[in-house]
């Protein structure tokens, strides 16, 4: 009589389960494991949460009772009231007080005016990079898929505009459209900023439009418009939301120089690169007008690139399996 045994397999005797999951739930799955993603999502978060719920935005009212525009009596040389040392470590005590973040010689109030900053420095470079990431779509799309002519006149396009500085641009735009806006030299921006979207996107065109499933569409009489969009660009969500996020990171540190520089945001509006800029000369004497915008750009800039970090690693189509 023969007796039969069970052979274990490699991954039952190394105490692995491999799960069969969708590409979505290994995604959200290996994002959620990355620990700087989350930490820079959490951190983005009440930054954000902050801005926007403190003074409010537009018609919404805010829950901090002073206005970014109006000015008062200086209190104390304009120090910040903020305290986050608790009493039993020899501290004042955690509170707020009336200006956490000072007053800057006017008596205006330092908090809603860096809420303010903090309010159209993420918008405008959400838009830059919300711009940027649709136009270097579009052309990266055209250019991988037609080739010939459409590529070649794309591509040298994108060269000529890689070989200017992009800061040199930006200050001239900036400079013609700061006094409309914001939002609007928001846009200009993210049209001079989809260079590098552009070339990612070619890539995976390059390598996708020579699949099986885009000859069975072309077989099978589909149009070039349709394949594009509703078959290879699908394929490359991964490689776009990746460049989107660190085109968001750039557009707020552009913006910055620009406003630093005088390029940027105009007065009465107001950015936290422009923040910077009218008081730098108060660095020594009023420290805290310099560092709590500069503290706000910083994690702005370090949450967002974070994020991208987890994204790209999330997309990543070498990490195939999750450990249970």
């Amino acid at each position: 009589m023969t007796i039969k045994t069970e052979q274990p397999s490699a991954n039952d005797a190394q105490g692995m389960t491999i799960v069969a999951r969708t590409q979505g739930q290994l995604v959200r799955r290996r994002f959620f494991r990355h620990r700087g993603a989350l930490a820079g999502m959490i951190l983005f978060g009440i930054v954000f949460v902050l801005a926007f719920s403190s003074i409010g935005f537009g018609p919404i009212p805010g829950w901090w009772d002073k206005p970014w525009t109006g000015s008062g009596t200086v209190v104390d040389g304009g120090r910040p009231t903020l305290s986050v040392i608790p009493e039993f470590l020899g501290g004042a005590g955690m509170h707020m007080g009336e200006h956490p973040f000072g007053q800057d010689n006017i008596g205006k109030d330092y908090f809603a005016m860096t809420m303010r900053g903090a309010q159209v420095s993420i918008i405008v470079a959400l838009t830059i990079g919300l711009v940027s990431t649709l136009v270097g779509t579009v052309l990266g799309a055209f250019a991988g898929f037609f080739r010939g002519k459409i590529e070649a006149v794309i591509m040298r396009f994108t060269d000529v505009m890689i070989t200017i500085p992009v800061l040199v641009i930006a200050a001239v735009v900036g400079s013609a459209t700061g006094n409309l806006g914001p939002y609007f030299m928001a846009v200009m921006l993210g049209l001079i900023t989809w260079t590098s979207v552009t070339r990612l996107v070619r890539g995976e065109f390059l390598s996708l439009r020579e699949k099986e499933f885009v000859e069975a569409a072309r077989a099978v009489g589909t149009s070039s418009m349709r394949i594009i969009f509703k078959h290879v660009l699908p394929n490359t969500l991964g490689v776009i939301i990746v460049s989107a996020t660190l085109a968001i990171s750039s557009g707020i540190l552009l913006e910055t120089a620009l406003s630093f520089l005088g390029f940027g945001v105009k007065s009465p509006d107001t950015s936290l690169g422009l923040l910077i800029s009218d008081y730098k000369n108060a660095m020594v004497v009023r420290p805290w007008l310099f560092w709590w915008p500069g503290l706000f750009i910083v994690a702005i800039a370090l949450s967002v690139n974070f994020i991208g970090d987890g994204l790209r690693d999330a997309f990543d189509p070498r990490q195939n399996r999750v450990r249970d």
